[in-house]
């Protein structure tokens, strides 16, 4: 039997629903792209230990606060996962195996541990996804945020405040809205956007179509990703996809701010492909 690669691996795990969808092994297998020898299964090992490796203490805990302060400890003290602040910006923080083997990352790949670890325990921990900054919580009786980059508890006037800083003074705090539990779906999407996003600003173009199509993968109907995938599509010469998702683009998002613009391009990609219309 062949073996499937990474890619395809990542497309078949991302068509179950979102409540089967295994996210640290789609988080692997986006880095797997990069490393094309990672050992995913060695790396979920990884976690297991990390998980086996406080369960007695987790289990002995009196109340939740115990446990978050168990777990806290034990990831971010005792085997020093922090926030990489000196080089955030580095894509290795977005690959899974990199936090893994380094104890450093971004919000979101932090939290993707902590979330794992937490899940093997049997701890009702979510990712959230905060504007600005992914955090974690713990939804038990008792709601804990938990901020991985930090490594560190957050309050609820914390949380208000952030949210200020990042839309605004007059953002109004509703923990309904911005505590919201994020689905597996919603973390690849928004860690892929990461990527793309560094390797766009690199100019690295075949790197930033890699981590559009995944996240196509995981939306095939967001309207700005396929626009977005069209004009990389087009930079890269290849016109006739362009031309495909810019059509599918104004199909979905005929009104969007963007889609002039994206109608005076399709009207130049059918020109270079040849196509009549």
């Amino acid at each position: 039997m062949i073996a499937l690669d990474p890619r395809e691996r990542f497309s078949t795990s991302v068509r179950r629903p979102d409540d089967r969808i295994d996210l640290a092994e789609c988080s692997l297998l986006v880095a797997a792209e990069e490393y094309p020898e990672l050992d995913v299964d060695r790396y979920l090992e990884r976690l297991d230990a990390l998980a086996s490796a406080v369960a007695t203490r987790i289990g002995a805990a009196a109340s939740e606060e115990e446990r978050v302060a168990i777990l806290n400890r034990h990831l971010f003290v005792e085997h020093g996962f922090t926030g990489n602040q000196e080089r955030y910006d580095d894509p290795r923080n977005s690959f899974l195996n990199e936090v893994l083997d380094r104890g450093q990352g971004i919000p979101i790949t932090l939290s993707i541990v902590y979330m794992e670890v937490a899940r093997r325990l049997g701890l009702p921990v979510e990712g959230v996804g905060f504007p600005g900054h992914f955090l974690a919580k713990y939804a038990g009786a008792s709601q804990i945020v938990v901020d991985p980059f930090f490594g560190r508890v957050l309050t609820e006037p914390e949380c208000a405040a952030r949210l200020r800083s990042v839309l605004g003074s007059e953002a109004q705090w509703e923990p309904g809205v911005y505590l919201q539990a994020a689905t597996p779906r919603e973390i690849l999407v928004r860690l892929l956007t990461n990527l793309k996003h560094l390797y766009a600003r690199e100019r690295d173009y075949g790197r930033t179509l890699a981590a559009s199509e995944r996240i196509l993968l995981l939306t095939p109907d967001m309207p700005i990703e396929l626009r977005d995938r069209g004009l990389l599509y087009e930079q890269l010469d290849c016109f006739a996809a362009a031309s495909a998702d810019y059509e599918r683009f104004l199909q979905l998002a005929p009104d969007d701010a963007s889609a002039e613009a994206i109608r005076g391009r399709l009207t130049s990609t059918r020109r270079r492909t040849g196509r009549l219309h």
